[in-house]
């Protein structure tokens, strides 16, 4: 996710070598891996905040995820880091910005109408009220439970949606492309690489972690992370993949996952 400049995160996709390393780091079929040991944190390790997302512009009302997805590939190739998603009332929307205020945001949406990119367009606030919402929301930080219970539900709206890399296109994401979607989606800002989320995130023991922590893993071989997903509670996490599948549900205790876990990290 790229940080605010002038109220607005807006510039041109990352560089072509930076998404050949991401393909490397969440196309790989899995293969022989080495044991070793779960990188792990002590015990009360506080986790680092991340920052949290201002004014965003929601578009659409989709009966078809196919069209949602084509506006947000349509607003990505302009530079624009946007996301669809199942809005809980049979419609899909897109979400994209981080504006400081408002004004910004409002004065955003009036030139991406003018240039024909968008019909229409609501403004959301930082607590997540627009119109079709659908409880995606900034939540206040007191409320930790609720904030994770809605990453998990969010998460889990995108099951079945195919994995593709290089992130939010009308054939679905890749692996962190989805963390960073369902992040964005609650008002959370995270970096968009699996390495640059691992590095982001404070260490957490596997045995503390909790729903809407990630999970990581080294899925070449080696510690170097390369793999990431949402952990949603007793064992389980959901992430997308590789090419060919859709995004789906795990278990950290299959014996691949086990031996390619490196680490499990927190951000509130």
């Amino acid at each position: 996710m790229i940080l605010p400049h002038s109220g607005t995160w807006l510039r041109p996709h990352p560089r072509v070598a930076l998404s050949l390393l991401l393909v490397l780091a969440c196309s790989r079929s899995p293969g022989p891996l080495p044991q070793r040991r779960p990188v792990v944190a002590p015990t009360g390790t506080a986790a680092r905040p991340i920052p949290r997302l201002g004014y965003s512009l929601q578009a659409g009302a989709f009966a078809k995820v196919e069209n949602a997805a084509r506006l947000s590939g349509k607003l990505q190739a302009q530079g624009l880091e946007a996301t669809y998603y199942a809005s809980g009332d049979g419609l899909y929307r897109v979400r994209f910005g981080d504006f400081l205020t408002r004004d910004k945001a409002r004065s955003e949406g009036e030139s991406l109408k003018q240039a024909g990119t968008l019909e229409s367009y609501w403004v959301v606030a930082p607590d997540g009220s627009a119109p079709g919402a659908g409880g995606l929301a900034h939540i206040h930080p007191k409320d930790i439970g609720g904030l994770r219970a809605s990453l998990v539900d969010t998460a889990r709206g995108y099951l079945g949606v195919p994995y593709l890399f290089g992130g939010t296109t009308e054939r679905g994401f890749d692996c962190s492309g989805l963390t960073s979607a369902v992040y964005q989606l609650n008002g959370l800002r995270l970096p968009r690489s699996s390495q640059a989320q691992f590095e982001a995130g404070s260490p957490v023991e596997l045995d503390r972690a909790r729903a809407g922590d990630l999970v990581f893993f080294a899925t070449s071989g080696g510690s170097r992370v390369s793999h990431v997903g949402l952990y949603l509670g007793q064992g389980a996490f959901l992430h997308a993949p590789r090419p060919g599948q859709g995004i789906r549900e795990d278990v950290l205790a299959d014996h691949y996952y086990q031996k390619a876990l490196v680490g499990v990290r927190s951000y509130f």
